[in-house]
């Protein structure tokens, strides 16, 4: 097992599991500092079914086993383990970890995932509109854009063509070839509030105006389908010709039914696509392309034969897309996952769109509501009239005399926020591209992040005293990892370097580390009896193992195994029918097999040297370290264990 997870194991073990209050008396100090009876009831009833050794089901036992467990991470402080910058990276890098599952709202995340799931099931195809419009774009501005998209909803509503519209009116560039046909998608494909939409919209019907970060929407759903799931195809493909050239576009076609043909004639697609495949990127695998679903590829028409191929291994007629010509062979088909499967990725996905926005407001808006802001606005008017228009162009300093902002700005429970905090991230944000205007509205969109920034780092900083399992799960870790440093620096390290302590343990308990009789030989084993008896005959005119084989094992028939080497009495490689002597065996028959046996040397039981047991000793060297070392440490630290209060935690647990 590895050390440090035997030592984060042990700090489990002996860690604070249930976080309601209860009645809870001293039941030991070390130096003064109290553990008690509390948690080790917990510890104790949590791990008494993870206990196999029953003598650490004993009381008395397991609280040693308890206090020797305190008595190391009093030691290990003592000895400023917990100032070392490993051990801090490493124990803020697991808190970063563990802290991100309360820095979120998990009822809205839960909610994202349910939706996501659902909406994943179905296949939208969707036309759109788009009239281009920049995120922070002035108010005028975008009211502009907005009549404009609202009267183009007017007109496909009173029945002009949607895909008309959609080539004439709409910003997407590829609306003058496809008219606003987006093909088919589904869930996490497209931003979200587009998404939403689209999904929101019944077939035939046209949505309300859509803001997304591109712009306004208008979208039009033409067919919902069931999912399809993922298809990993492997396809033959001759590129269209750059440029127009009849001549060798008929070359293709030609030569891409010759491929054809030979498939047919039952040559491996894999080798022909190697050999055709004008696809660099997949030719040299045989023609295999990553997993896909619908949706996914520029191309609806390879799409639609991927998913119109049912058995593994069926291969399509060859098809022409907008890239040229393919032949297409199936290699497996997966079907939608069940939402536990789905789920990871689904929260990977969230993380990184514009749901991660629902997730964070919402858990803004709950840390407003928990900790009551209260600002400065005398100081807050004076920060306003502080920043200038050359903010725009990332040209704006700090004030010359800061210190007259230095007074508080914000405050909420304990943290007090001066204007000079405020100022500096002002400061920060001003390459930012697409700045609020005017100031005063700059200054009050980042004064809203810059508070949400503060609230959020308060709570994450406070989370030990939101919650009690937090703070559990982190005495737990830190312990651990102080407990592993120890260990490493006491025991381990020692029992390895110490090479006189070693030798002299070893010495000292020769009598734990002995050989059983050992007999260096060669056995012979076969099913079959006259092959065990040319084996024999073999063996008496002095040939080596792998000459015996070599005769008996031919036409590729494994008549005889052999096997060689110093074995201890009572091996299972060893025959237990044949009674060892220095010299040849007859055959000898056990279960189903024949043996022979050639017996080299006979070595008599005895001592083991040390490095013939150097593993086994360390570990019984490490274990005899850190016993004496308990015993020491107990002497340099006054324990004192009240026994009235333990005679009563007996009681308890025993009922």
């Amino acid at each position: 097992m590895n050390k440090k997870h035997f030592c984060l194991g042990i700090s489990i073990l002996f860690s604070v599991f249930a976080f309601a209050q209860s009645p809870k008396k001293v039941l030991f100090t070390v130096d003064e500092n109290p553990y008690y009876t509390d948690e080790f009831v917990r510890v104790y009833n949590k791990n008494l079914d993870l206990v196999k050794d029953e003598s650490q089901k004993d009381l008395d036992y397991y609280l040693e086993l308890f206090v020797g467990y305190k008595l190391k991470i009093n030691k290990a402080n003592k000895l400023g383990l917990q100032n070392n910058s490993k051990y801090q990276n490493e124990l803020k890098s697991y808190r970063t970890q563990l802290s991100k599952n309360y820095l979120t709202d998990s009822k809205v995340t839960k909610e994202l995932l349910e939706e996501g799931y659902a909406r994943s099931l179905k296949e939208i195809r969707a036309s759109h509109i788009l009239l281009t419009l920049d995120e922070n774009a002035k108010p005028e501005d975008t009211l502009a854009v907005y009549k404009q998209i609202l009267e183009l909803k007017k007109r496909a509503d009173s029945g002009e063509e949607f895909a008309a519209l959609a080539q004439q009116y709409s910003q997407d560039p590829s609306a003058k070839e496809n008219q606003g046909d987006l093909g088919y998608f589904s869930a996490f494909r497209m931003v979200y509030s587009f998404e939403s939409a689209a999904y929101q919209t019944k077939v035939g019907a046209i949505s309300k105006p859509v803001r997304t970060r591109f712009g306004y929407h208008l979208i039009k759903v033409t067919d919902v389908r069931d999912n399809r799931g993922d298809v990993t195809v492997a396809h033959i493909m001759l590129m269209n010709p750059t440029e127009e050239n009849p001549e060798a576009a008929e070359k293709n076609k030609t030569t891409i039914n010759e491929i054809y043909a030979k498939i047919q004639q039952g040559e491996e697609f894999e080798a022909l696509a190697k050999q055709f495949s004008q696809d660099k990127s997949s030719s040299g695998k045989g023609g295999v392309l990553n997993r896909f679903g619908s949706g996914q590829l520029s191309s609806e028409e390879f799409e639609t034969v991927a998913f119109s191929l049912q058995k593994p291994n069926e291969i399509s007629k060859p098809f022409q897309t907008q890239f040229g010509w393919h032949i297409m062979k199936l290699i497996e088909k997966h079907p939608v996952k069940t939402f536990e499967e789905a789920k990871a990725d689904m929260e990977s996905k969230i993380s990184r769109d514009e749901r991660s926005r629902k997730i964070t407001e919402s858990l803004n808006e709950k840390l407003r509501a928990k900790y009551p802001v209260k600002r400065n606005e005398a100081l807050y008017a004076k920060i306003k009239k502080a920043v200038t228009e050359k903010y725009y162009e990332s040209a704006w300093e700090l004030p010359t005399d800061t210190k007259t902002f230095e007074s508080e700005f914000i405050t909420f429970s304990k943290a007090k926020i001066n204007g000079t905090q405020f100022l500096n991230y002002l400061l920060s944000q001003q390459k930012n591209s697409n700045q609020p205007k005017p100031i005063a509205a700059l200054v009050d969109f980042h004064y809203s992040n810059f508070l949400d920034a503060q609230l959020n780092q308060f709570y994450n900083e406070n989370l030990e005293n939101e919650f009690p399992e937090f703070a559990a799960v982190m005495e737990e870790y830190r312990d651990g990892l102080l407990l592993f440093d120890l260990m490493e620096k006491e025991i381990w390290e020692k029992s390895k370097t110490d090479t006189l302590g070693l030798e002299a343990f070893h010495k000292a308990n020769s009598g734990k580390y002995l050989w059983k009789k050992r007999y260096d030989v060669v056995v012979i084993s076969s099913t079959k009896a006259d092959i065990a008896k040319k084996a024999h005959k073999l063996m008496k005119q002095g040939k080596k193992a792998d000459e015996i084989k070599a005769a008996l094992n031919t036409d590729g028939v494994i008549n005889i195994m052999a096997t060689s080497g110093v074995f201890e009495e009572g091996n299972e490689a060893l025959p237990k029918t044949i009674a060892f002597q220095k010299g040849l065996s007859e055959v000898t028959k056990e279960g189903n097999y024949y043996y022979v046996v050639q017996t080299n040397e006979i070595k008599e039981a005895g001592p083991k040297l040390l490095e013939e047991c150097k593993g086994r000793v360390i570990n019984d060297y490490q274990q005899y370290l850190e016993e004496n070392w308990v015993a020491n440490l107990k002497q340099e630290f006054k324990v004192a264990i009240n026994k009235e209060v333990f005679e009563e935690v007996k009681s308890q647990i025993k009922k």
